[in-house]
């Protein structure tokens, strides 16, 4: 029988070597739902460091078997659980809507991206390989091989719960590591579904472990073990670096993907239309809590006017509200400590720039539920405002009008995140000078800042990452180690040496 995880409002349960398990915990955080937090969704455990030391031994105990299991048997795994996925995809959304907020539409996109890129990996496990060399020397045969690291550790945020846990799983399990994930505190059930739906396709016990509690303990205990070979994190800079500088002591792999403040470009030669609604969808789906999120435009002068009154005509017509309401296209903050800092940067913002849209929180009826700010839009902000370099993480929006591209370009670099941008212009010089010069992992041309694909690397540079790019072939790089074989066939002692 299927191992079952606690629902609704039960207390969630650890998942270690293969079964629900009972946290040592003696402090629990109850997770209401951010849309009508009447509604109590789950009871999350904080726990403690000796249950991260547990679900690391299981890890261990499971690696070699899965290690030699044959690559396309892992494989076949992670494609029954593709199946599972797909046939429990409606129920899988609702359940992300309920615990992090986030419209069902926006909820369903999501589900399907996780998807899609288990499928894209898992049929990376037939073509897991190296290269082979032509030799130097004669009856020698010379080629590279990935290996597993062994145990990883996955830390993830609660903004994409479900895409983001298995993006990092994925890969790790496919090139035969064994996993511990330690998934945000606020949305405790996408993390258990997923550990239900591998097991039910037949993921062995100990390959897949999940832990619950707070970064202080359960995620520095996955840094700081002797025993786990990498950590894959995604989340604030802050903390990310502190895990980089951690890790290296220990010889850690680290991967950290963090914030991003991306830019969209707008030239006069633009079509404004297409540029208003690819701006409205990049800063305000997903209530703005994406790290991908539009947060800045940067326009020419002479059409800045004439923008400014399309998105706010079209902005304030967004539907806020319950996301699992027919219509809405705007949920809640995910809980009061972040509808608390949008609204600090929102005061920020009232003395960096001329307000124009929304700057509050919604109230009334079925808002004063949840955590509810209005879309909110900022004009005439300089570059170097706090709310044109800060990550809010909420749906607030800066204009910052710019007299030519060059001044542009110099605006939209001027910040220390590199994650994504966009330009929208039918000048093609403009474009590849765009690509070639923007600062970033990723940019997008006449498209929104967000969204990606399964098989294309996802990530960014300067202060938004760090170690190789997630998602994509080149994802397996980060979870394997590149082991070199020469295998000399002369049947003789060489006489010389290469080396």
């Amino acid at each position: 029988m299927m191992a079952t995880a606690v629902t609704n409002t039960a207390t969630c349960k650890n998942f270690i070597g293969g079964n629900w398990t009972d946290s040592r915990a003696t402090k629990f955080l109850e997770r209401r739902n951010p849309a009508n937090t009447d509604e109590l969704v789950a009871v999350v455990p904080l726990s403690p460091r000796e249950d991260v030391r547990e679900a690391v031994a299981a890890a261990r105990a499971a690696f070699p078997a899965w290690r030699d299991t044959p690559a396309p048997e892992r494989g076949k795994i992670l494609f029954r659980a593709v199946r599972i996925m797909d046939e429990r995809k409606d129920e899988l959304a609702r359940t992300l809507t309920r615990e992090e907020g986030k419209s069902l539409p926006d909820a369903l996109g999501e589900v399907q991206r996780g998807i899609n890129i288990l499928e894209f990996m898992a049929g990376e496990a037939r073509r897991l390989g190296g290269e082979n060399y032509l030799s130097e020397l004669r009856k020698n045969f010379a080629y590279s091989m990935k290996v597993p690291l062994g145990v990883v550790g996955a830390i993830t945020p609660w903004n994409f719960p479900f895409c983001i846990p298995l993006w990092k799983i994925a890969p790790a399990l496919v090139a035969g590591n064994t996993c511990v994930l330690k998934p945000a505190e606020l949305t405790p059930l996408c993390a258990l579904r997923i550990a239900e739906i591998f097991t039910q396709a037949g993921l062995p016990a100990g390959a897949l472990n999940v832990v619950f509690g707070a970064g202080e303990e359960v995620g520095d205990e996955l840094v700081q073990s002797p025993h786990v070979r990498a950590i894959s994190f995604t989340g604030s800079t802050e903390i990310g670096c502190r895990i980089y500088a951690s890790g290296a002591q220990r010889m850690q792999k680290i991967q950290c993907e963090m914030g991003g403040k991306n830019p969209v470009v707008i030239l006069a030669d633009a079509d404004l239309a297409l540029a208003m609604q690819s701006v409205l969808f990049g800063a305000f789906a997903s209530t703005g809590q994406r790290c991908t999120a539009t947060s800045r435009v940067i326009i020419e002068r002479s059409v800045a006017d004439k923008f400014a009154s399309m998105l706010v005509e079209r902005a304030g017509a967004f539907k806020v509200g319950d996301g699992l309401e027919s219509g809405v296209q705007m949920g809640p903050s995910v809980d009061e400590t972040q509808m608390n800092s949008v609204l600090k940067y929102i005061e920020i913002g009232k003395t960096e720039g001329a307000l124009i849209l929304g700057g509050h929180r919604l109230t009334g009826g079925a808002f004063d539920k949840g955590y509810f700010i209005a879309p909110t839009i900022f004009d005439h902000v300089p570059a170097r405002a706090r709310i044109a370099q800060e990550e809010i993480f909420g749906p607030v929006l800066s204009i910052i009008r710019v007299n030519d591209f060059d001044e542009a370009l110099e605006a939209a670099n001027s910040c220390r995140y590199g994650l994504a941008s966009s330009i929208y212009t039918n000048d093609a010089s403009r474009i590849f000078e765009f690509i070639d010069r923007i600062e970033t992992g990723i940019t997008h041309v006449n498209s929104p800042t967000v969204g990606g694909e399964a098989h294309v690397p996802f990530g960014g540079i300067k202060d938004t990452g760090v170690g190789p790019r997630e998602v994509g072939r080149t994802a397996l790089d980060f979870y394997t180690e590149l082991k070199t074989v020469y295998i000399d066939y002369t049947g003789r002692k060489r006489e010389s040496s290469l080396y």
